[in-house]
């Protein structure tokens, strides 16, 4: 049996995402298993996840996967380079998955390939400290690096799909993984567009802000309608908790700002200012954003922040697979890594407590994490919390 990896969001999962995975098993033939890597609570853009990560696994087994791993926060909200090196490590260290997939506007594997091993070479890196030095902010400064050395074939590297597959095909070399490749080309509404588009499908950030924003207007179209209900019943925003984070950065000092991940070119002490004077995140990100620091990037710090996370925090390594949700054909794959998997697989809350000393400080940290998104709620305290102690996998 054929085992395909997919590394993802599902923030929400949508009618993209079903389609991928259809077209998997078409290439792949239907006994191929598929296996997600799927963001916990937290997500890369520095948000909590519309819905939390159990209610995600359910929609994504609904839509043809066979097995949800958690890919955890330490990770998940992380840049591009640390949130795809994860994401590869879980995969491969299930010992089952053959093949990882991902979707790219490329729809091809040569360019995204000849973009990751220049991104890998001292060549490039030393061009990226020139552009960077001449104040180009970092995105700038890396497609200008990449631009002298393979010409027309960088300009993959202005799409954001083919970004985190070319940092996926890094990842897999870095690790040294046997697995083998493949991408999709994606189809319908870019990344990140608002707007519906042309094709059959549309973006997440469409969904979310639909959602968000209590659109009544029905999106049965892209996700399914069970789906739908569950998403708009009590959706997840960090600014649902705009006074909590403030009041978290305002008791910080810029010391602490500095152990966040990326908070180095004085930016530690340029959020901690703003923390001082914003009095909503839309303006906190304001004042601290320059040409110099990406708005991710300033989200993600303000995440961490908020999560009580150092980036001495997290393990150089993974150090556990917590399954979220399978379904028959996930629970035979769940039987064969029990001989194949070289990490503990943590299936039911007990198994964390056997643990080594590492695993279980990072699961205690996801725990907390998991805690601080039900204060992300749209109507916080109308329905119990989740604990992470208690809350076996998903089953269909």
């Amino acid at each position: 049996m054929r085992t395909i990896g997919v590394i993802a969001e599902y923030n929400p999962f949508h009618s993209g995402h079903r389609h991928q995975l259809t077209e998997l098993r078409r290439v792949f033939g239907p006994d191929c298993a598929l296996v997600c890597a799927m963001s916990g609570n937290w997500v890369q853009r520095g948000e909590p996840a519309l819905t939390d990560k159990w209610s995600r696994a359910a929609m994504a087994l609904a839509g043809g996967a066979d097995l949800v791993l958690e890919l955890p926060t330490l990770w998940a909200a992380s840049s591009a380079e640390a949130f795809a090196q994860g994401g590869v490590a879980l995969l491969a260290q299930t010992g089952v998955v053959d093949t990882l997939c991902f979707g790219s506007e490329a729809g091809e594997l040569a360019p995204l390939q000849a973009a990751a091993r220049c991104l890998q070479s001292e060549a490039w890196r030393e061009g990226l400290r020139r552009y960077l030095d001449l104040g180009l902010p970092f995105p700038a400064a890396r497609q200008k690096a990449a631009e002298d050395l393979i010409g027309p074939a960088a300009q993959c590297l202005r799409q954001p799909n083919n970004n985190l597959g070319i940092e996926y095909l890094k990842a897999m070399e870095t690790l040294g993984s046997a697995m083998s490749p493949y991408t999709i080309p994606r189809s319908g509404a870019a990344h990140d567009d608002r707007e519906t588009g042309q094709g059959p499908h549309v973006s997440a950030s469409y969904l979310r802000s639909r959602i968000l924003q209590e659109n009544p207007d029905p999106l049965t179209p892209y996700l399914r309608e069970e789906d739908e209900l569950n998403l708009r019943l009590n959706p997840a925003s960090l600014a649902f908790c705009t006074r909590g984070v403030l009041a978290k950065l305002r008791s910080m000092e810029e010391s602490d700002f500095a152990q966040l991940p990326d908070s180095g070119e004085g930016l530690a002490n340029k959020l901690c200012a703003a923390a001082r004077h914003a009095t909503s995140l839309e303006e906190l990100y304001a004042l601290a954003k320059s040409k110099r620091y990406t708005h991710a990037r300033i989200r993600r710090m303000v995440l961490w922040a908020f999560l009580g996370l150092q980036e001495s925090q997290r393990p150089k390594a993974l150090p556990y697979l917590r399954v979220l949700g399978f379904s028959p054909r996930g629970q035979r794959v769940l039987r064969e890594m029990k001989s194949t998997a070289r990490l503990p697989v943590v299936v039911k809350p007990a198994h964390a407590a056997k643990l080594e000393e590492e695993a279980r400080r990072v699961f205690q940290l996801e725990a907390r994490c998991t805690a601080l998104y039900d204060l992300c709620r749209r109507y916080f305290g109308e329905e119990p919390g989740i604990n992470e102690f208690t809350q076996n996998p998903v089953r269909i």
